[in-house]
């Protein structure tokens, strides 16, 4: 056999060389998910949590996916999904508009995405239209413009910069006469969730939402004698969509993360002093400057810089949003809930057991966190009860304090929707149907990523579990609370 020639070679240890990085690459990406993970376990760790219990053994996995999928925007480049992408189309007339039809408006509409907003690293969603006038006798295939868009909302972000990013970077890779992004986006709010002085007022700002208009256009599309805006904006209107008005690039964002109201420190490395200052034990102040401080290397891990002026404090702000959920020692005494008594029967019907009568709270809000992935979840319960005694019943204000004890914890909604069925029947005995209807922020912004997807649940102890009518009766009762919109 003969000798390798030196063309061969070359090959060989170029072959050689690639293997080579690919695996540094590999190892270095490893070792960022392990970092995170670690940082995870500190999380669980400063919320009182035994990461090794079960239910949280693969939480520091799954986090660091999350995280790590949710912002894989950063590795990726707009100009690499487009290129391959651009299809010659001349119109009548060739020139400027004129690709794909005179007037050239080429509009993608209701794109649905979600980004980490920089300020507290909650998950927002965003709903997207993209509009382009083709120019060089050249159209781009409809599915880059939504990919295009999902790379930088797959980055730390806040509307404004997420519109002008989008458009600048499609201005740039597909060279067209103009782009125009509008962007509608809903940021939940979260103050004070799980404040051991829970009142009335907290549990209804749980269900309210910041929401942000932003838009930024470039091109034919700023030009002031020119009607596209126009077209673009109606064509939005027809679908449904609601826009911003006004000038170019701007955007409504007094109203957006309602971290912003927290006062933090003036750099990441500044929240253990910080910490220290506020009334709290020493223990408690280094638990949570611990806290911050794996909040800062995940966000290193990610390829974030943490110096960068948008995330000084975000960490901070996290962290303040992880102790909502904190295993506090607070409880709640649900041997002594607010049992009342009144004159008149409260609701009967020729289904139930007329022993027995029914009564109903429904649409009792909630937020709660998710223990597989520690993104929120959020939505509504429905308690249905029978009791044999006349005019007996709970207080709602008992009922929601109730729901609110179990869904500040980490939680899954099954074993959520046990505890508050278990709480009310020891109460009762009688009988006790518990439905939890949820939104799961893990089911936008990580696997499948459903966007308008929810989840049902039931519990029924009693008489519920043994009478069909009885329990058919309660779940009719529900669908005609959600007809009425009440």
């Amino acid at each position: 056999m003969g000798a390798l020639g030196s063309g061969c070679l070359d090959d060989l240890e170029g072959g050689a060389k690639w293997e080579e990085e690919a695996t540094d690459l590999l190892a270095s990406e490893a070792e960022r998910a392990l970092s995170i993970e670690e940082a995870v376990k500190a999380l669980l760790q400063g919320l009182g949590e035994d990461h090794e219990r079960e239910g949280l053994r693969r939480t520091p996995h799954r986090v660091a996916e999350a995280f790590r999928g949710g912002t894989r925007g950063y590795k990726q480049k707009a100009k690499d999904i487009v290129q391959g992408a651009l299809f010659p189309e001349a119109g009548l007339n060739p020139g400027v508009g004129h690709a794909g039809g005179v007037g050239g408006l080429v509009v993608v509409r209701d794109i649905n995405l979600f980004s980490y907003c920089e300020s507290c690293l909650l998950p927002f969603s965003i709903k997207c239209h993209v509009g382009y006038v083709p120019s060089g006798g050249r159209v781009v295939g409809l599915s880059k413009l939504s990919r295009v868009a999902d790379v930088f909302a797959r980055r730390f972000q806040d509307p404004k910069r997420l519109a002008s990013e989008v458009c600048a970077a499609l201005q740039y890779s597909i060279n067209p006469a103009g782009v125009a992004v509008s962007l509608q986006c809903w940021h939940m709010k979260f103050s004070h969730l799980c404040d051991s002085n829970f009142t009335h007022s907290t549990i209804s700002d749980m269900q309210s939402w910041g929401t942000v208009l932003a838009s930024s256009r470039s091109g034919v599309f700023k030009e002031g004698k020119n009607s596209l805006w126009d077209d673009f904006t109606s064509l939005l209107k027809v679908s449904g969509a609601i826009i911003e008005g006004g000038d170019t690039n701007h955007s409504h964002v007094s109203s957006w993360c309602p971290s912003r109201s927290l006062e933090v420190p003036m750099s990441n490395g500044d929240c253990a002093r910080n910490f220290k200052n506020e009334k709290t034990s020493s223990t408690t102040a280094v638990s949570q400057a611990s806290m911050v401080a794996a909040v800062a290397s995940i966000l290193h891990s990610l390829g974030e810089d943490t110096s960068r002026k948008e995330l000084l404090g975000t960490p901070y702000r996290y962290v303040q949003w992880l102790l909502n959920f904190k295993s506090y020692n607070w409880g709640l005494d649900l041997n002594s809930l607010d049992i009342c008594k009144v004159s008149s029967c409260v609701l009967k019907d020729g289904n139930v057991d007329s022993k027995n009568e029914m009564k109903t709270e429904l649409s009792i809000p909630f937020f709660s966190l998710c223990e597989h992935h520690l993104l929120p979840f959020h939505g509504v319960v429905h308690i249905g009860y029978l009791t044999k005694q006349e005019g007996i019943y709970i207080e709602r204000s008992a009922l929601q304090q109730m729901v609110h004890f179990f869904a500040c914890k980490l939680q899954v909604q099954e074993r959520l929707t046990r505890q508050i069925a278990e709480a009310v029947y020891s109460n009762l005995n009688d009988g006790v149907m518990v439905v939890v209807e949820a939104h799961h922020n893990c089911m936008i912004s990580r696997g499948i990523e459903k966007v308008g997807s929810n989840t049902a649940t039931i519990a029924a102890l009693g008489q519920f579990s043994s009478d069909p009518n009885t329990k058919a009766f309660f779940l009719q009762a529900i669908a005609s609370n959600a007809t009425s919109g009440v």
